[in-house]
């Protein structure tokens, strides 16, 4: 892995914003508009993006559409320093990083370290999040801790999904169409019914399917990767008056994703990028996920300057995975199948009391948080040329509390430049969790056929129980100084602490290890920026640097190279984590905006402790942390014709390698560098129709055809997953 230190990527930075600048033509600056500002709710308030001291990247609607993203898993190409990679073989369940902190694992009994959060709501578990995004006004990605206003597990980050809201006494209609490559296609349906002016209701209906790029060749139909995805969302509001509005909302999606082919490697023989499987039987089993909630957010302003805001929530999934570990690798001499089931429902309550004082020199908010699931998971793993089986069952229970608070004040002096944030926020979790496993002697009714799983009979198996109930608690304090340069620009300075609840390990090598379960992690972050606007607001440059200081990191380490259903979790040890990111966009001539985002990754272990006491720093590396990151961003207005207005996106993102296994000790594991390259051609505003316009627009992914992968792995080898290949398409919008 390459190194390159922190002060070089600052002076790069720093270079990359003098170059720009001296190249805006001063001519057509003067005849442009300036940059779009950007709203978000980072801080549960709305307030511009430039105002928020925090590492922020906000996507609306044509962004997302311009950069071809339509569910979670699309972010991690398109945003520095985050990282989403599919877990193991299945699309549904994405991994989430920020700045080199995130979850290896999936599993129910252990929390994800970047909060994911719809309409306010945290969604407890990644299994179903690789949902295409319906409905959506903007995505938020919160990069540091955020543990103050966002919960105890968002030692990464935050990531914000902000749906469409009705609209009253306007009616609303739009539909949208896509054909591309591999028979895609996806259909979006909204419908916006007002009733009267006081009520209104918002339909939305998707309908999503794709081939995967790797043929099975056992029956020459079914392919690796294929997507088969729904969703419908009904949202209600309801404003009696000016002081209070309701919102309802129903969501449900339902994903029938099939594997991802895991290709075997041949030592000495570079890997390449596969359109058909091997030979032999090939078992393809869909996934089977929904997902379930209904919410309930009340907004009540009290008077000027004070809102109470009430959040109430309901979750549920329902998970069934088939992952097939060694689809690619030398079957059908040694399968691995693993069937992973997950029952989870979750209940929670917000309740937040926003308010200013002091003639608006002191904002405010003031919450309590109530968070209760329960869940139970089966784990069976199939290894049928040995006849055995592994199977286990859990079942969980999760209650959480907490309040918190935080505050921004602008003393008189100083001609009211400066401004300084306090929060803080308590947590205490009280985690039980009970396992069951044993172990199968099988013997098949159709022995080497693979595609038949089912045993003929069981012989008595060896059944171990365990059982852990653990409470935590923690307080969890943040400091930020900003300071007005002048109404276009800021410095500020933040320290918070980020904290992520311990748990329980389900894949634990041993029934010990699992009822001992694990510690919660800390990680203190430090943090430096700017934000700025120039020229009239025709070139924003926002520039941020960090360093986190990482303890008792929950890391987890894969005991058996030959068993990738075990793996235990150690509180291992510290690490420091150094870093910078970079925005820049400047509208340099009418209608045409440029933009660079840039991340700089050091993530490095400093000390690991192993269960014998060991120091095994040298076996274990960041996961999913290149050093470098960035996306470049082309949006040109090219003319308005008789027939409407062209626009025309170029988009290029690039990442450095990366390690893909946490654990070096059967090698070093890395996905290689590679640059995906993106575009789409609009025409929008169509003329012609009595009512509502229809806009056309042509679209391509990963127009070079670069061969990546995803997943690079051992077990019974090596195996990898790659990226999908060249791929284009049509979208036809009809809207009013």
């Amino acid at each position: 892995m390459k190194k390159r230190s922190i002060l070089t990527s600052s002076m790069f930075a720093a270079a990359s914003l003098s170059l720009l600048a001296p190249a805006l033509p001063s001519a057509a600056l003067a005849q442009s508009a300036g940059l779009e500002e950007i709203v978000v709710t980072a801080q549960k308030r709305e307030e511009s993006l430039q105002d928020t001291p925090i590492s922020i990247v906000a996507l609306g609607p044509a962004q997302l559409e311009n950069l071809g993203i339509s569910d979670i898993n699309d972010l991690g190409s398109n945003i520095p320093n985050l990282q989403i990679t599919p877990h193991s073989n299945s699309g549904a369940i994405p991994r989430i990083f920020i700045r080199g902190v995130g979850n290896f694992d999936d599993q129910i009994t252990q929390d994800p370290s970047v909060a994911v959060y719809m309409d306010g709501v945290y969604v407890g578990r990644n299994q179903g999040m690789g949902v295409e995004v319906a409905d959506i006004e903007r995505i938020e990605v919160l990069r540091g801790p955020q543990g103050i206003l966002y919960g105890r597990n968002a030692t990464g980050g935050a990531i914000n999904f902000i749906t469409r809201a009705p609209e009253l006494e306007q009616w609303g209609f739009s539909q949208q169409l896509t054909f591309g490559r591999r028979d895609e296609f996806r259909s979006r349906t909204m419908l916006n019914v007002p009733v009267g002016d006081t009520f209104a209701a918002r339909l939305f209906y998707l309908d999503s399917s794709k081939d995967g790029f790797v043929r099975n060749t056992a029956n020459g139909e079914d392919t690796y990767g294929g997507e088969d995805r729904d969703a419908q969302r009904i949202d209600l509001l309801f404003r009696p008056n000016d002081a209070v509005d309701i919102r309802y909302a129903f969501d449900r999606s339902k994903l029938e994703d099939s594997p991802f082919y895991l290709a075997g490697t041949t030592p000495g023989v570079a890997p390449q990028r596969p359109s058909t499987s091997h030979d032999g039987n090939q078992l393809i089993k869909p996934s089977d996920i929904t997902t379930m909630g209904h919410q309930v957010t009340i907004n009540w302003q009290l008077h000027d300057g004070l809102t109470l805001r009430s959040i109430t929530a309901y979750r549920d999934l329902d998970s069934y995975v088939y992952q097939d570990y060694l689809s690619g690798t030398g079957r059908p001499n040694t399968p691995l199948f693993i069937d992973n089931d997950v029952d989870q429902d979750q209940w929670s309550q917000e309740l937040q009391l926003l308010g200013s004082a002091l003639d608006g020199r002191l904002e405010y908010i003031l919450g309590a948080y109530y968070f209760e699931e329960q869940g139970d998971g089966q784990i069976s793993t199939w290894l049928p040329n040995f006849g055995i089986r592994q199977y286990s069952d859990t079942d969980t229970e999760n209650k959480a509390a907490a309040v918190f608070g935080q505050g921004t004040y602008t003393p008189v002096q100083l001609d009211q430049r400066l401004h300084i944030t306090l929060g803080a926020r308590w947590s205490k979790d009280d985690r039980q969790a009970e396992l069951e496993r044993y172990n199968q002697l099988l013997v098949f009714n159709n022995p080497g056929d693979f595609t038949d799983v089912s045993p003929g009979f069981i012989l008595p198996a060896s059944v171990q129980n365990g059982a852990g109930d653990q409470d935590f608690d923690h307080v969890s304090p943040a400091l930020t100084v900003t300071w007005d340069l002048n109404d276009s620009a800021n410095i500020y300075a933040k320290v918070v602490e980020g904290y992520k609840t311990g748990g329980f390990n389900i894949r634990a090598s041993t029934i010990a290890f699992f009822e001992n379960g694990f510690d919660p992690e800390t990680l203190i972050s430090y943090e430096a920026g700017i934000k700025s606007q120039w020229l009239d607001n025709r070139l924003r440059a926002n520039l941020a640097v960090f360093r986190a200081e990482y303890d008792d990191i929950q890391i987890n380490a894969q005991s058996d190279i030959s068993d990738p259903s075990k793996s235990d979790v150690l509180n291992a040890g510290k690490a420091t984590i150094n870093g910078a990111e970079l925005e820049l966009s400047a509208m340099v001539a009418e209608g045409l905006v440029l933009s660079l985002q840039y991340g700089y990754l050091d993530a490095g272990y400093d000390k690991i402790i192993d269960g014998l006491g060991q120091n095994v720093t040298n076996n274990f590396a960041f996961i999913n942390a290149p050093e470098n990151s960035y996306t470049l961003d082309a949006t040109y207005d090219i003319a308005r014709t008789c027939i409407g207005q062209l626009i025309a996106n170029l988009n290029y993102t690039w990442q450095d390698d990366k390690y893909s296994s946490v654990s070096t000790n059967f090698g070093e594991y890395t996905i290689d560098d590679y640059g995906l390259l993106n575009a789409r051609l609009t025409l929008d505003e169509i003329p012609g129709l009595s009512k509502g316009y229809v806009k056309a627009a042509i679209w391509g992914k990963n127009i070079t055809d670069e061969e990546y992968s995803f997943i690079n792995a051992p077990g019974f080898g090596t195996y990898r997953a790659w990226g999908e290949p060249r791929s284009y398409g049509l979208d036809l919008t009809y809207q009013f």
